[in-house]
């Protein structure tokens, strides 16, 4: 069964991947992954694919919807992992970068991780740009209005942006919880990527400042 998404919901998913796409063509060309638009198409396309499918549920079209947008995301999510291990190598062998052009892309790039992972988890405990239908055994996140027996309420594309925030900034959950081991894997997944980038950008900084 397809699930429909409030249009404000809608918007909010796409705000957020045009955010990412600004931050992409932000970076340094040293710092890309393939020609300078590349990843940025492939997060337009992800806006685009939203707004095609979201208001456009039907039976039958949840598998398709779910390869589609599964595949865009983790395009994009390898890619700008790929972005981090350029990013990496730059300050660790040395590069003829400015530091400012290096801390502004390492910015960027934790940001998009911010922004790939909300998507991520929107679309593993929610209908999601797949719009697959939400059932009781498919809870992968806790939150807390789930713990108040809240049956009205009903996570938004915010409230899984907001789980990748603070667990990029904490590297750890903070007021919800992953509940399967998919979920605890990217969360997990996430955290890491966010301490490495965290403790290479902050060494760099004190390498600039010093």
């Amino acid at each position: 069964m397809m699930h429909p998404i409030e249009r404000s919901e809608l918007w909010h998913a796409q705000a957020a991947i045009l955010l990412a796409i600004i931050l992409q063509l932000t970076l340094s060309e040293s710092l890309r992954v393939g020609p300078r638009y590349l990843v940025a198409g492939l997060e337009l396309l992800l806006v685009f694919g939203i707004g095609f499918t979201a208001p456009r549920r039907h039976k039958g079209a949840e598998v398709p919807h779910r390869t589609i947008s599964v595949l865009l995301i983790g395009l994009v999510s390898m890619a700008n992992a790929g972005q981090l291990a350029l990013l990496i190598r730059a300050l660790i062998n040395g590069s003829s970068l400015p530091g400012k052009s290096l801390l502004t892309g390492a910015l960027a790039i934790f940001l998009t991780n911010i922004i790939m992972f909300g998507l991520w988890y929107w679309e593993l405990g929610s209908p999601g740009l797949s719009g697959r239908h939400k059932s009781d055994k498919d809870e992968h996140f806790l939150f807390p209005q789930n713990q108040l027996n809240d049956r009205a309420w009903q996570a938004r594309f915010s409230d899984y942006l907001y789980t990748s925030l603070t667990n990029s900034t904490a590297f750890s959950p903070t007021d919800t919880m992953p509940l399967t081991h998919t979920a605890k894997a990217l969360m997990s997944a996430q955290a890491l990527i966010s301490l490495l980038t965290v403790v290479l950008v902050t060494a760099r900084a004190v390498n600039i400042l010093g």
